[in-house]
């Protein structure tokens, strides 16, 4: 058949590369197969002799055909194999065998190797040119296949990361990296393969959406992981080779000690990923096998700062929203590292931000930039730690104090002050629990009288990983339904009158009644847009309100159980119970709420 071809489009019109004759033949293959009825082909036909629009393209823009039933009747006619690939799911070493930039400008995606070929998909399999080009690009034979402009797409969008650069680094010798490394680390530039692997990595790193990229030394090679979603995902392993330039690379940019292996060091540096800026926070240890480097990604425009979109509902939002209403007092989270608890403050300040009032915070780092907020870095190399910064705060008459980090005596000394002198006050701690707050600030010397007198609310909180929309619904088992009884059974809806009320309370919409035999559940289905069924994250918080109650407890010197055993009789919704109602909301997975909240009430 003549092929006619002309410039392919970004999008892919594949109409576009067949002779009217083509066109036509592709209609009666349609035809024949049943796919289109020939008396609505006749109805737009006539519509088409008025308009002047291509036939196919008027057909596919009615619904009466669709783009993939196009590309798998051309492939026929044109005799040439057809790919599907709008529903597969690629490995990423599959889609590392040709660069992002060039996928995108030519509208080719790699799907394997055969036979020592790479087989690739694209629009214009007759298109010499291209397959030529890329061919010399990838210095392998290519072998194209077709498929349509949707499915071609699809692929790109699974595209995370751009390890040619690393690909290229690897092709060193040993010989060149370590000499690069070791005879002169400041001719490692932007374009040096070192650089390269690094920008890969990171671009991938942000792409997943991670928070930590972990370069680990093994004895004879390297592991890169990344925590996704809280948990570490293992993504390529390198030559050990690679590692004396890789970790000087990144010192350079971090403005470290390069000849410096014995002793850990801290840095940061920020990088460009599109039009986005995200900043690092660098780690580096001597470990066994060389310098481990962990890489902490801090993206401004990740987070929405919207306390009820990141979880916070029902009892617990009420009781938070009433503190920071407030006009001084002290607002506490506390949870592990990673828990989410600096974002929770951003949020809740931007609840309260105003033009009426002086807002002043002390971090480290500053996370988020935020307008209309006055936000001060710590360093303790230059004597500004959060202690004497707190001093520095009080005398430029703030309304509102947040101190990133409560982590001494003197610290909690001085925040108690802050907020006994008419200042409303932000901060965190690492507890494992919101009761868990108040004799962890005893035992720093905080007088009981003055905590009791100064704490409005105390947030505990954790992170669970959410269920992907692709998802499938089941019926719990005898174990998950005993288990969601015993954490949920009292609070849950008794009648069927009382679901909308209850619901309201907690926050969760239609809730399932306290008595049933089993309870649906959800799970996210496995795919590479969502590693294990999840996608993002949500938080499991508990509140605890500072009563008259809370208070003689304070003052008492009672545990964390005693004032979290009181604090339920009042309302509060645990952490465990909160994640147990977002699994039978089909928030998460009772899994999740397993794994991070297990050692909770």
């Amino acid at each position: 058949m003549k092929g006619g071809r002309g410039k392919v489009q970004k999008k892919g019109k594949i109409v576009a590369l067949l002779t009217k004759d083509g066109q036509d033949r592709v209609i009666r293959l349609l035809v024949d197969e049943g796919l289109v009825a020939a008396e609505d082909v006749a109805s737009v036909q006539a519509e088409v002799a008025q308009t002047k629009q291509p036939l196919v393209a008027t057909l596919v823009a009615k619904g009466l055909i669709s783009n993939e039933m196009v590309a798998h009747a051309t492939a026929m006619v044109m005799g040439v194999p057809y790919v599907d690939l709008k529903n597969v799911e690629m490995d990423q070493e599959v889609l590392a065998l040709l660069p992002l930039e060039v996928a995108q400008r030519s509208m080719v995606v790699p799907v394997g190797e055969s036979n020592g070929q790479i087989v690739v998909a694209m629009l214009d399999v007759g298109n010499v040119q291209s397959v030529d080009y890329l061919s010399t690009l990838t210095g392998r034979p290519v072998r194209a296949v077709m498929s349509s402009g949707d499915g071609i797409q699809a692929v790109l969008r699974q595209y995370k990361g751009d390890f040619t650069g690393v690909k290229q680094a690897v092709k060193v010798t040993n010989q060149e990296v370590a000499q690069q490394a070791s005879s002169n680390v400041k001719t490692i530039t932007q374009d040096s393969p070192i650089s390269k692997a690094l920008t890969s990595i990171l671009d991938y790193a942000v792409k997943s959406k991670a928070s930590d990229v972990h370069i680990e030394p093994l004895e004879n090679s390297l592991v890169i992981r990344c925590r996704v979603d809280g948990v570490l995902r293992r993504v390529m392993e390198l030559p050990k080779a690679i590692e004396p330039a890789l970790v000087s690379r990144i010192k350079i940019l971090s403005n470290l000690k390069i000849d410096e292996h014995r002793i850990p060091q801290d840095g940061q540096f920020a990088v460009m990923v599109g039009d986005r800026e995200v900043d690092l926070r660098i780690a580096i240890s001597p470990v066994v096998w060389g310098e481990q480097v962990v890489i902490r990604l801090l993206d401004k425009t990740g987070t929405s700062m919207d306390i009820e979109g990141m979880g916070m509902t029902g009892r617990a939002l009420r009781m938070v929203l009433k503190g920071i209403m407030r006009p001084n007092g002290m607002i506490l989270t506390s949870g592990p590292t990673g828990s989410g608890k600096s974002t929770t403050l951003y949020a809740l300040i931007k609840k309260i931000k105003s033009e009426k009032i002086n807002i002043v915070t002390l971090e480290d780092p500053v996370e988020y930039k935020m307008d209309g907020v006055n936000q001060i870095q710590v360093n303790v190399d230059a004597g500004l730690t959060f202690a004497s910064g707190l001093r520095s705060i009080l005398r430029q008459d703030p309304d509102v104090v947040m101190v990133g980090e409560i982590r001494d005596a003197e610290t909690a000394n001085l925040a108690v002050q802050a907020s006994l002198t008419g200042h409303l006050v932000f901060s965190t701690l690492h507890t494992n629990s919101a009761a868990g707050i108040l004799p962890r600030l005893l035992d720093m010397g905080i007088e009981p009288f003055l905590l009791a007198s100064t704490l409005n609310t105390v947030i505990g909180q954790r992170l669970v990983r959410r269920v992907a929309e692709k998802r499938t619904v089941y019926q719990s088992n005898e174990m998950q339904t005993t288990q969601i009884k015993e954490i949920v059974g009292d609070i849950l809806p008794k009648t069927a009158e009382d679901v909308a009320a209850v619901s309201d309370d907690l926050g969760y919409a239609g809730l399932p009644l306290a008595d049933q035999s089993s309870y649906t559940l959800a799970k996210g289905i496995d795919d590479q847009a969502s590693p294990g069924g999840y996608t993002g994250r949500a938080g499991l918080y508990e509140a605890i309100e500072v009563d008259e109650d809370i208070q003689k407890l304070i003052v008492a010197h009672a545990t964390s159980a005693e004032v979290m055993r009181v604090a339920k009789e009042k309302g509060t919704i645990t952490m465990r119970q909160d994640g147990t109602l977002k699994a039978l909301s089909g928030i998460t997975t009772m899994d999740e709420v397993n794994r991070v909240a297990s050692d909770l009430a």
